[in-house]
């Protein structure tokens, strides 16, 4: 469970903390894919590279699920907005999952994974991300793991995410 602060990459030329920072292994891991520094949540390491390649192409268009936090109020045209597809500068984004969950949040769930694209996705309809959580990579859900603190996928859930 990614915290708030940390960056996605396994060294920082610029020597802030990082994702490898948290872990107290005796074994050499990097992360699949990333979350930018402000956002936190379900962020998975591994230290197989064919396994990481498969999980990050694409092709195989894997579900990730964010929770959003904004001050904004939205609307049905913006949900809509984001459901349909948005222009983010350099790319417009595929359909998406979007649900209003109450007033204050919203779930957002694609298969993409553009730098920074659900805060680009928001920004672009006028929403403001006052906080952004990642809970779910593919059939894996973040559930109750504390902040900074990590566990070993099982058996199952490996199988799962290589079908």
């Amino acid at each position: 469970n990614k915290p708030i602060g940390y960056v996605t990459t396994a060294s920082d030329e610029k020597g802030r903390k990082n994702v490898l920072d948290l872990i107290y292994e005796d074994v050499r891991v990097y992360p699949i894919g990333r979350l930018d520094m402000y956002t936190e949540g379900l962020l998975l390491l591994t230290n197989d590279g064919v396994f990481a390649n498969k999980l990050m192409h694409p092709k195989f268009e894997i579900d990730k699920k964010y929770i959003v936090t904004t001050d904004t109020k939205v609307t049905r045209q913006m949900l809509e907005t984001l459901r349909n597809g948005v222009d983010i500068g350099d790319y417009i984004t595929r359909e998406a999952k979007v649900e209003k969950i109450d007033e204050e949040n919203l779930s957002i769930t694609i298969h993409e994974g553009k730098n920074r694209q659900v805060r680009r996705m928001c920004e672009a309809v006028g929403i403001k991300v006052m906080k952004l959580k990642r809970t779910k990579y593919g059939p894996l859900n973040l559930g109750d793991l504390p902040v900074a603190k990590y566990r070993y996928l099982t058996d199952f859930e490996i199988y799962s995410l290589n079908k």
